[in-house]
């Protein structure tokens, strides 16, 4: 999933970061640990966390959520955020900012529930479990759980879900995750329906069968034993069919969870209220406590955390949502205890990197140099130091399974800082022409500061940097155009669940070049597409040495990209605001449990 530009953050293809633990503490109620004292410390603690995600039946998945110790009901709480959101559409969520949200907002077949004890499983959300498989894992079958309604009170149904599925066939739809459509239709996936089933006209029963109002059966060519995990990440969630309004739909969907939208100004405010048809008796994962949520974009990350910090009038009542402690003012947080209580903190699953277009920056000599001059150790301090990352020596987090804390090909770890003679040694004989660089950051306060940290590596190496300012809340869509106008630019991901095949598959894989995908370098390499295949075709102990194989050749003989920093949160919330905790799921603050203290 991607990471975040409205924050120093991750913003996540958030979406659910359907993952075997991200917390760095493994604490559930993770208020005020040690996150950021021990780098080395955090990521052991990370890695020890990446358990494996277990599938529930139909007593695990049955409602209500485990009630949250000393829960209230009432009130309304403040959320503030710098950026607007990119979409509302669930078929176009695939940042966590919007992730966020949907969370409060939307229900899929299947949902992430962590326990008390940071253990995570999937449970049927809409569906009676975590779904049951058969002919080998290459069938899915899901039954729709009785009593669950849409905000305009309407009984959710098998053809809701087809229609949900077979809409992000439709062209509009061009910024959410792929897994499923890939899975069932093939990488040309949209040829199989090209109107989304908006003409009348469906995928085939043989491909996606509805037998009955209650029962919906996905059939694939191959097994698809992570399909539960799937479907719990927002951009599965469901879409009415008789609420959906194709491209307007992103600005006024139709709820389907605990709230519902009230009101929507873009870049401005968003105001959540009830939904008085949602059941709790259906839903294992979220609460209802308070009244509702209003969003205020546009409120700086140093604003945020000075107002959390003052804690008072409304600000005792408010939460940062994905934003997190202003950089400067981390040792005013962690240095008064009474402040300190009122954060969580957590490892993040984000690999941040400063990413290639391969169109344009052709040369490999020329990334290499990138690669070494660049600074991470100056872009961490932008971050907050050891609060807010650590650098990253390749393109596997922690949080991955696979994780090799000490393959290094650039010397990252021991340089730090870059290593600007190695850098001017590589581009000797480099043409002047090539070392101009057209580099795309946001004009978010985080974004600034990259900024000033990426021109001054370069510019030191030798390089010719012209900064270009793009739109925060629509970063990702501005570098995901094929035909972009950028030669850098930085992104962020993690992984969607437990697995570096959704790392290495969304942003490498040949197949998936195109507007709003994910492979931002614009990477068609057949050795890189050939070792996909092999992976996806191989049980995971296999898999594991194959996506290995697959980054080591990325890294050394592609380079799409120079991997920067590995992410870390640390968040503030008013003094009137109970049961925050760090959500593994997310890697923010779990939104599905707060209350109001008062």
């Amino acid at each position: 999933m991607k990471s975040s530009f409205t924050s120093r953050r991750a913003r996540t293809l958030v979406v659910a970061v359907a993952a075997g633990a991200l917390a760095l503490t493994g604490c559930s109620e993770n208020k005020g640990g040690n996150s950021g004292a021990d780098s080395k410390k955090d990521q052991k603690e990370a890695a020890t966390q990446s358990k494996a995600v277990t599938y529930a039946d139909a007593a695990g998945s049955t409602g209500p959520a485990p009630d949250v110790a000393g829960a209230k009901s009432g009130g309304t709480i403040q959320v503030y955020q710098e950026a607007g959101l990119s979409h509302l559409d669930p078929g176009q969520i695939y940042v966590s900012d919007a992730g966020q949200v949907a969370n409060l907002l939307f229900r899929r077949l299947t949902q992430f529930k962590e326990d008390a004890k940071g253990n995570i499983s999937v449970v049927g959300d809409l569906a009676t479990d975590s779904g049951k498989s058969s002919d080998g894992g290459k069938t899915w079958t899901f039954t729709l759980k009785d009593g669950v309604k849409d905000a305009n009170g309407n009984a959710i149904t098998s053809a809701d879900v087809r229609h949900s599925v077979e809409r992000l066939y439709a062209k509009f739809i061009f910024d959410g995750p792929t897994y499923l459509q890939n899975w069932l239709s093939g990488a040309d996936y949209r040829k199989a329906l090209p109107n989304g089933g908006f003409d009348g006209k469906h995928l085939p029963d043989s491909v996606l069968a509805t037998p009955d109002a209650k029962t919906v059966v996905f059939h694939f060519d191959t097994a698809r034993p992570d399909l539960p995990q799937t479907l719990a990440m927002a951009g599965y969630a469901i879409v009415p069919a008789k609420g959906d309004t194709k491209e307007k739909y992103d600005k006024a969907p139709v709820s389907t969870g605990p709230y519902k939208i009230q009101s929507y100004k873009s870049d401005k405010s968003l105001v959540l209220v009830k939904n008085t048809n949602w059941d709790p008796k259906t839903d294992s994962v979220r609460h209802q406590y308070v009244d509702g949520f209003n969003f205020q974009f546009g409120v700086t990350e140093s604003t945020q955390t000075k107002r959390l910090i003052a804690d008072q009038g409304e600000d005792k009542s408010a939460i940062q949502f994905t934003g997190s402690v202003e950089s400067t003012q981390i040792q005013d947080v962690i240095g008064n205890a009474a402040v300190n209580k009122r954060t969580i903190k957590g490892y993040q699953p984000y690999v941040m990197q400063l990413t290639f277009n391969l169109d344009r920056v052709k040369d490999l000599k020329v990334r290499q140099a990138v690669t070494y001059a660049i600074n991470s150790k100056s872009l961490i301090a932008g971050e907050g130091g050891a609060y807010g990352g650590d650098v990253a020596p390749n393109y596997f987090a922690p949080t991955l399974p696979g994780y090799e804390a000490t393959y290094d090909p650039y010397g990252r770890l021991k340089t730090p800082q870059g290593n600007i003679a190695k850098a001017k040694e590589i581009l000797k004989d480099v043409p002047a022409s090539q070392k101009t660089l057209v580099f795309a950051y946001a004009n978010s306060e985080a974004g600034q500061k990259r900024k000033v940290a990426v021109e001054d590596a370069l510019t030191a190496a030798g390089f010719k940097v012209v900064a270009k300012e793009i739109d925060a809340a629509s970063y990702y869509e501005q570098i995901g155009k094929l035909k972009n106008p950028y030669d850098i630019y930085i992104t962020g991901w993690g992984q969607d669940w437990p697995s570096a095949g959704t790392v290495i598959t969304p942003i490498y894989d040949g197949t998936q070049v195109a507007d709003g995908s994910s492979n931002y370098s614009h990477v068609k390499d057949p050795k890189v597409d050939e070792l996909i295949k092999k992976a996806l075709g191989q049980q995971p102990t296999e898999a594991a040495s194959t996506w290995k194989e697959a980054q080591h050749y990325l890294l050394e003989k592609v380079l799409p990209a120079a991997p920067l920093w590995y992410t870390k949160q640390l968040q503030l919330y008013g003094s009137n605001i109970g049961g925050a905790k760090y959500s593994s799921v997310s890697s923010y603050i779990d939104v599905t449990q707060l209350y109001l203290k008062s």
